[in-house]
């Protein structure tokens, strides 16, 4: 768990990104604000198999623009590095540059645009997508290994794509921005905790992950709303430096 935070990071943390690995292969998934330097706490940047970004919104995505710097400036050079998103992710980042560097960091990355829906390999993962509800193309993901399943929603509003992706899941990580009640009147393009445990309990995921946080919240607040909709001893919070082994 290389960030837990949605919107923007608390002290001393990260927003979304994970780093999912398995027989060798180092997969990184959404890399936002602060993710880059907790990742090479485990990995160098430049042992990175691939990345997928679930959408473009910079709490997902930002940490591509540094994480290009240093592969850009790595000595010798790197290879291209698989980038999976859907359209357009990474405009907004090759806006940051002059010309020329927007040249090199869309020759920095393999990008690889996928409507959310589309299925996919990277490395041993084989990964299915299904359109979240969320205001740019997002996609949740499932990502499979050996008969080990994990699924990820990314960002989105209550949705039948989450039982979807997440049936059966070993484990689901799932976003929990808000609290009962907590902006209530606003559009609808996040998960209260309780609203991800329900989702889980109806996909009969094994093991649930509270992630994407309001930095403002009480992450225990959200473990004890989400308890109440599905089992607590599979309830889990995601926590920056957090390792978990899916289908153990």
């Amino acid at each position: 768990m290389l960030g837990a935070c949605g919107a923007w990071p608390g002290p001393g943390l990260a927003t979304s990104g994970y780093l999912v690995r398995h027989d060798g292969f180092n997969l990184v998934m959404d890399l936002g604000t602060g993710t880059l330097a907790n990742l090479q706490t485990h990995i160098g940047y430049d042992e990175i198999g691939a990345v997928v970004i679930s959408h473009r919104h910079p709490d997902h995505c930002i940490d591509l623009y540094p994480l290009y710097i240093a592969r850009r400036l790595h000595p010798g050079g790197l290879p291209p590095l698989p980038l999976v998103a859907p359209p357009g992710m990474l405009e907004g980042l090759t806006g940051l540059e002059d010309e020329e560097g927007a040249r090199l960091m869309r020759a920095a990355f393999d990008v690889r645009e996928v409507e959310p829906g589309a299925s996919y390999g990277l490395g041993p993962f084989a990964v299915e997508s299904r359109r979240m509800q969320h205001p740019p193309p997002t996609q949740g993901l499932r990502i499979s290994a050996d008969g080990a399943v994990l699924a990820y929603t990314g960002d989105t509003a209550p949705t039948p794509a989450i039982g979807e992706i997440g049936a059966g899941a070993d484990l689901l990580v799932s976003e929990a921005s808000w609290l009962d009640g907590q902006y209530a009147r606003a559009q609808p393009i996040h998960l209260t905790a309780r609203q991800a445990a329900e989702h889980a309990t109806g996909a009969g995921a094994h093991r649930l992950m509270l992630t994407h946080f309001w930095p403002t919240n009480d992450r225990e607040a959200s473990r004890a709303q989400a308890a109440e909709a599905f089992d607590d001893d599979a309830l889990l919070l995601a926590s920056e430096g957090t390792t978990i082994e899916v289908g153990s």
